[in-house]
């Protein structure tokens, strides 16, 4: 029972082209790159693949999954919306990744310690599990971001960055979660999940880092090195 694949992506509203509608385009970068890293985890052969995502509890989202994006402006249905309304991070992750079957919330205000045992039980479910990790980098990169400019947010998604290029889980275990919540970073805790699941060694690659609208968003693929 063992990580083998994940793929790490952000969860804007924007993601989805009908809800960006003019500015759709301005994405299709970030969202070329969101593709491919979810291909990875189809073409990794998983049998469990958990979506994970942040929310204010942590809990284990039971059927139907999905949800619909009216709370961001636009009523458009994703997965089956005839159950609970999934959270932004999770509801994105069944846009990217509509055949997932588990959908995992981490509270956003979970401590590490917390994060890591919930990703060593992840890892544990399945004999090759997969993860699609939701969650963007801080908010804080202009004047115009969400939560203004902060000169102490691009060397903190400088070092997400190269975390999540280098599959180094210690250094995403070893995130402050004081200043990630005052940079207003959404994918501290499920980063910090995934740093707990990786129980073996993986290779990391980086697709796309960049923080259009001022908020940073990180693509990125980790494999396995398997015999």
């Amino acid at each position: 029972m063992s990580l083998v694949a994940a793929a790490v992506c952000p969860h804007p509203p924007l993601l989805v082209p009908e809800l960006a509608a003019g500015a759709a385009s301005e994405l299709d970068d970030l969202r070329a790159a969101c593709r491919a890293a979810v291909a990875h985890l189809a073409d990794a052969s998983v049998d469990s693949l958990i979506v994970l995502g942040s929310d204010s509890t942590t809990v284990r989202r039971d059927p139907p999954f999905g949800g619909t994006l009216s709370p961001w402006g636009i009523d458009l249905p994703i997965g089956d919306p005839s159950g609970e309304q999934l959270p932004l991070s999770l509801l994105i992750g069944a846009w990217l990744a509509p055949a997932a079957g588990n959908f995992q919330s981490v509270a956003a205000d979970a401590d590490p310690g917390e994060c890591a045992r919930l990703g060593r039980k992840l890892a544990g479910e399945a004999e090759r599990v997969g993860l699609l990790v939701l969650g963007d980098g801080s908010a804080c990169r202009t004047e115009k971001a969400p939560g203004f400019f902060d000169p102490r947010a691009e060397a903190f998604d400088a070092a997400v960055a190269a975390a999540l290029a280098g599959a180094d889980a210690a250094a995403l275990a070893a995130i402050d979660p004081a200043e990630a919540t005052e940079l207003l970073v959404a994918g501290r805790a499920p980063w910090q999940v995934l740093a707990g699941a990786k129980d073996r060694d993986m290779h990391g690659e980086l697709l796309y880092d960049s923080a259009p609208y001022g908020v940073a968003y990180f693509v990125a693929k980790w494999s396995a090195e398997e015999a």
